[in-house]
C-alpha cells in the first residue's frame, strides 16, 4: 500500500489565492499557489544543489549538468524537448546559482500537464551521453569567454573571490576553462546521481492551478523515485564562520570604463533584519532618487551606473555597491561612496528617505508578484530554504513596520567596514585605491 502524502494549506489570501504544500513519500515537496484571474501556469523543479555543493576540483559541475539535461532523455531528444513546449506557446529554461538549480517553464493553464511531463522528464531521465557531454563542454567554454568579455558581469565573480576567498561561495558558478576542460564525464554523472534525488527537490507551480491535480500528476511522474523511508534533506544550517578573502582584488583590463564592487558582510538568509536592510539598500542605491545616485551621478557626473544590493546565503551575506565610471574617476567615486555610507551609519536616513525607500520596496514587492513566474519562485525558495510562506499583506506590513531606528541599527552594522573591493579596469595590479585597503 503506497505511503500517504501529507498536505497543508500554508496561505489563504484575501484575494482568493491559496498556497498548499504536499510532501510525498521520499521527501519530494509539491507546493502550489492558485492565482485568481490568470490563464497561465508557471512551474519549476528546484534542486537544492548549486555551485557551492561541488568539489573544488570540479568547479562548474552544477552548471554543466544544467546544460546537459536539455540534450536528451530516454524518450525525448533535444529538439523534441524544446519543440513540445514552444509549440503550445510556452517557454522553457533553467538557471544555476550558488545554492540551487531550477528548471522552469511557463505555459497556458491547459498545457500544464504537458509542461510537467517535459520538465520532469528533463530532470529525472537525462541520458548524459558521452558525445553530448563533449559537445556541451565546448558550449560552456564559449559561455565563459562571453562572460569574461563582460567586465560589468565579471566583477561580481571577482568580488566573490575577494570576499569569500577559496571557499565554495568564492568560486565561479560557471567554473573555469581549466576545471571544465578537466572535468571527467564520470564526475558529472556522479553529481547527477547524488544530488538529483526527490528529498532535495521542490516542485513549485503557480497560476490557474488546482493543487490536488498537480500532486496526482507529479506523483505519477516520480512514481519510481518515491521511497517511503526517506525524509526531506535538511536545509543548510545557518552558522557563523570566518571567510578568508582579501581586502582588494584588481583585475587589469584595457577597458574604457572601470567596474567597481565595494561591499561588506551582510545578513544570512532568514534574518529578521532583512526588511530593514532592504529599506537601507533602496535608500542608498535603489533608484534614481537614491542617495548614491544623486550624489555620484546627478550632482557630480562621476558615473553612469551606481546601485546597492543585499544578497543572502544560508550562512553568509553581502551588502554591496556597484559603480561603473571612467578609470580616472574611480578613486573619487569610492571616496564619495564611503563618505555617504559613513554618513548614514553615523546619522541614519532622513524621514523623507525612509518613507520613499519603504514605498519603493513595497511597490517592487507587489509589482514583482503580478505574474505567476515570480510567485512560483517565491513559494519555491521559501520551501527549498525551509522558510515560512507569508501572504503579501503580512510581508508589506513587515516593511511598513521598519522605522528609522531599525534602519540606523542595520546601517551601523553593515556600513562601517572593513570593506572588500574588486575592480576591473586599466589599473596596475599593485594600484592602491585611496579609499580602501
Amino acid at each position: 500500500m503506497p505511503a500517504r502524502a501529507q498536505t497543508a494549506t500554508l496561505v489563504s489570501g484575501a484575494d482568493g489565492g491559496v498556497v498548499k504544500r504536499t510532501t510525498l513519500p521520499g521527501g519530494l515537496r509539491v507546493i502550489t499557489e492558485y492565482v485568481p484571474g490568470v490563464r497561465s501556469a508557471a512551474l519549476g523543479i528546484w534542486v537544492a544543489a548549486g555551485s557551492r555543493d561541488e568539489p573544488p576540483s570540479q568547479m562548474g559541475s552544477a552548471h554543466f549538468l544544467e546544460h546537459l539535461l536539455f540534450k536528451g532523455t530516454t524518450t525525448r531528444d533535444a529538439m523534441t524537448i524544446s519543440a513540445q513546449i514552444e509549440s503550445v506557446g510556452g517557454d522553457l529554461n533553467a538557471f544555476t546559482t550558488k545554492e540551487h538549480t531550477c528548471y522552469h517553464a511557463r505555459v497556458l493553464d491547459e498545457h500544464l500537464p504537458l509542461a510537467l511531463d517535459v520538465v520532469s522528464d528533463v530532470v529525472l531521465n537525462a541520458t548524459l551521453h558521452d558525445h553530448d557531454i563533449e559537445a556541451e563542454r565546448g558550449v560552456i567554454f564559449e559561455e565563459i569567454a562571453m562572460y569574461d568579455d563582460e567586465p560589468g558581469e565579471l566583477v561580481h565573480d571577482e568580488f566573490a573571490v575577494a570576499m569569500f576567498g577559496n571557499s565554495a561561495l568564492g568560486r565561479p558558478i560557471l567554473g573555469t576553462v581549466e576545471t571544465i576542460g578537466a572535468l571527467p564525464r564520470s564526475a558529472i554523472r556522479r553529481f547527477y546521481k547524488g544530488a538529483y534525488t526527490p528529498d532535495r527537490m521542490v516542485v513549485a507551480v503557480a497560476g490557474n492551478v488546482e493543487h490536488a491535480a498537480v500532486v496526482r500528476h507529479v506523483r505519477r511522474l516520480f512514481a519510481d523515485r518515491l521511497d517511503a523511508g526517506v525524509d526531506p534533506a535538511p536545509a543548510r544550517a545557518a552558522k557563523t564562520r570566518r571567510w578568508k578573502g582579501s581586502p582588494v582584488r584588481i583585475v587589469s583590463r584595457p577597458t574604457e570604463q572601470a567596474h567597481l564592487m565595494l561591499g561588506a558582510p551582510g545578513f544570512i538568509r532568514g534574518d529578521d533584519r532583512r526588511y530593514a536592510a532592504a529599506v537601507l539598500s533602496t535608500a542608498l542605491g535603489g533608484g534614481m532618487s537614491s542617495r548614491l545616485f544623486q550624489e555620484i551621478r546627478e550632482k557630480r557626473g562621476l558615473a553612469y551606473s551606481v546601485f546597492t544590493y543585499a544578497q543572502a546565503f544560508a550562512d553568509a551575506g553581502v551588502f554591496g555597491l556597484y559603480a561603473g565610471c571612467l578609470p580616472s574617476k574611480a578613486d573619487t567615486v569610492l571616496d564619495v561612496s564611503l563618505s555617504e555610507l559613513e554618513s548614514v551609519a553615523r546619522s541614519g536616513l532622513s524621514a523623507d528617505e525612509l518613507d520613499r525607500a519603504k514605498g519603493q520596496v513595497k511597490g517592487a514587492m507587489v509589482l514583482g508578484q503580478e505574474d505567476p513566474g515570480s510567485r512560483m519562485s517565491r513559494i519555491a525558495k521559501s520551501e527549498l530554504h525551509d522558510e515560512p510562506v507569508e501572504d503579501m499583506d503580512t510581508v508589506l506590513a513587515r516593511v511598513e513596520a521598519v522605522d528609522a531606528d531599525a534602519v540606523h541599527d542595520v546601517a551601523r552594522e553593515l556600513l562601517v567596514g572593513p570593506f572588500t573591493l574588486a575592480a576591473i579596469g586599466p589599473f596596475d595590479e599593485t594600484h592602491t585605491f585611496n579609499a580602501v585597503g
